[in-house]
């Protein structure tokens, strides 16, 4: 039987959305093939080693029932004095935003010797990394929005010399964060001012990105891989600006588009998938324009994964139910060696 870990909480701002993902995943998961050890994570960093209900977790209430816990090479130990290290053959990583998605937990995967869930280090930063995402989109000739890049501690160009180079309305994010926290779309001077003040809170490493917002609407597609590359089905957002202000927007799934516009968007995927040297899974974001043109917006290395989350959802319609989903993401990730994809 296959000893798998399940990494779940982190310190991101998204430690909420991991814990309803890792809950819908360990009910979805075929328990009869792994020896499941979870593995949760607080929000100042404390890694702990917990057997209570999936129902606390998800309630937020694990943390009490926990033993802290340490890595070891090729497992975790719990630190209750009995010195005894369980051994892992693979780690599921249930982590959105910082420290999730961004490499680090990946290379301390690396280093423990342990196979896991996912793109590798490089992959995982350089998709974290918006503005590294879009000079590598520019030399793989991917489709994106134009952009400047700004950064903390530095000389900016001036909203009216980005104006020059930018027509309104602009999209202001975090260059390195897994969510919609700190992204805003702005019309004018007084909201770009704010937008940049939250974006810079929410990012981890002092830089942020304008973009020029894409008229039309997001898809998104699900795609999974190692060397041979599977592109799921492609799915809507309905009002994705509310997306932006943190009201939440409707998911259809397959997407509203024609089939020349569907191909071509999961061509898309797949190219921006390979651009990135992705292995695992990733969901691929892109907008459609009224011209029918496909551009790229974001990539997300470990999208939310609840029974009804994008990913999932896209890959249902594909014809992969969530419970072999998970079989084949741990399959994907056991042919790997480590260190490379």
């Amino acid at each position: 039987m296959l000893k798998l870990g399940v990494v779940f909480g982190g310190q991101s701002s998204e430690y909420s959305v991991s814990l309803h993902s890792v809950a819908s995943f360990l009910r979805q998961i075929h328990n009869e093939k792994y020896d499941i050890t979870m593995i949760g994570i607080d929000q100042n960093g404390q890694f702990y080693v917990y057997d209570g209900s999936i129902d606390d977790i998800e309630h937020d209430h694990w943390i009490p029932q926990a033993t802290k816990a340490a890595w070891v090479h090729k497992g975790i130990m719990a630190l209750d004095g009995k010195n005894t290290v369980k051994e892992l053959d693979c780690v599921f990583p249930v982590l959105h935003g910082k420290n999730g998605e961004d490499g680090c937990v990946q290379g301390l995967l690396e280093l423990m010797n342990i196979h896991y869930v996912g793109c590798d280090v490089m992959s995982s930063a350089i998709s974290m990394d918006k503005e590294i995402m879009h000079i590598l989109c520019d030399e793989a000739n991917i489709p994106c929005a134009d952009y400047v890049c700004l950064k903390a501690n530095e000389e900016n160009p001036s909203f009216e010399m980005i104006q020059e180079k930018i027509s309104l309305p602009w999209i202001v994010k975090p260059c390195n964060a897994g969510s919609s926290y700190g992204v805003h779309k702005v019309e004018n001077k007084e909201e770009f001012e704010e937008a940049c003040k939250d974006a810079f809170f929410y990012d981890g490493r002092g830089k942020i990105l304008v973009e020029k917002a894409i008229e039309g609407f997001e898809i998104g597609c699900a795609v999974m891989g190692n060397e041979e590359v599977f592109t799921g089905s492609c799915d809507e957002i309905q009002n994705f600006e509310g997306k932006y202000e943190m009201k939440g927007a409707e998911i259809i799934c397959p997407a509203r588009i024609d089939e020349e516009t569907f191909a071509k968007a999961k061509a898309l995927a797949a190219k921006t998938y390979k651009a990135m040297n992705c292995c695992g899974m990733a969901r691929v974001d892109m907008f459609v324009t009224p011209q029918k043109e496909v551009i790229l917006n974001e990539l997300n290395t470990i999208p939310g994964f609840t029974a009804t989350s994008r990913y999932p959802s896209m890959m249902k319609e594909a014809g992969i139910e969530f419970s072999d989903l998970i079989d084949k993401l741990i399959d994907l990730a056991m042919q790997r060696t480590i260190s490379a994809c």
